[in-house]
């Protein structure tokens, strides 16, 4: 008989999970008892990393290559389809900011025209708290920030976050937004890939946006998800 390795285990892991997970997933059921490391974390990485038989759809999500097709379907997501690639990223990522917010004991929202954009095989409906934006001021001002990927709000139920997640969209349009959101005692943040933060240096650092510059922060995308993977049963760290 085969002895089950390390590698094996996170395979039948994703397997049960329907053939994909993420690394906090991985993390979280499987049993380390038998693994012979002080960091199994670091294993898990590795092993998605260099095992033939897994793919990565997104930074932190993986996936069987023997599900592949099943586990696409799930996410409406067609490879080479520019449009399918987008809905998914923005929605994975909004995903993420919801959970961490709610880690983070904040009430989330997201937009009602985003609810039914798939998060990990869920729509986000079903994993934020609201797509129904509070009335925490003025009709103008809620117009706003109706359109804004993700709020946080405090137990006070005013806004304590707002993040835009950018993936080709004009970043100009945000920080337009959050211009018009400057009154409120919140954070600003540009949630996108790397690539773009000298597009977003370039545009934040304007005249028009000079009251706002020092409020607002690039967020790359794999810091967003390495936050989300150090989330523990403790309050993680801020941005």
């Amino acid at each position: 008989m085969k002895k089950i390795n390390q590698a094996d285990q996170v395979i039948e892991a994703m397997r049960k999970e329907g053939g994909y997970a993420t690394l906090r997933r991985l993390n979280e059921i499987i049993d380390f008892s038998s693994w012979a490391t002080k960091t199994p974390e670091a294993t898990v990485r590795r092993i998605v990393q260099q095992t033939d038989g897994i793919f990565k759809i997104q930074p932190g999500l993986w996936a069987l290559e023997e599900m592949r097709d099943e586990v696409l379907k799930k996410f409406d997501l067609k490879v080479g389809d520019k449009t399918s690639e987008e809905q998914f990223t923005h929605g994975y990522y909004q995903g993420i900011l919801v959970e961490i917010g709610k880690f983070r004991h904040k009430r989330t929202y997201v937009p009602a025209q985003d609810k039914n954009r798939k998060y990990m095989g869920q729509l986000l409906s079903e994993v934020t708290d609201t797509t129904e934006l509070p009335q925490f001021t003025y009709d103008n001002l809620l117009r706003k920030a109706k359109t804004i990927d993700v709020i946080w709000f405090n137990e006070r139920e005013m806004p304590s976050a707002f993040y835009e997640v950018e993936h080709t969209t004009d970043i100009k349009n945000s920080l337009s937004k959050f211009y018009e959101l400057q009154d409120f005692y919140a954070d600003f943040f540009i949630v996108a890939d790397k690539q773009r933060k000298g597009e977003f240096e370039d545009k934040l650092h304007v005249s028009m946006f000079q009251q706002i510059e020092k409020r607002v922060t690039f967020l790359e995308y794999d810091r967003v998800v390495g936050q989300f993977e150090s989330l523990k049963l403790v309050n993680s760290t801020t941005w």
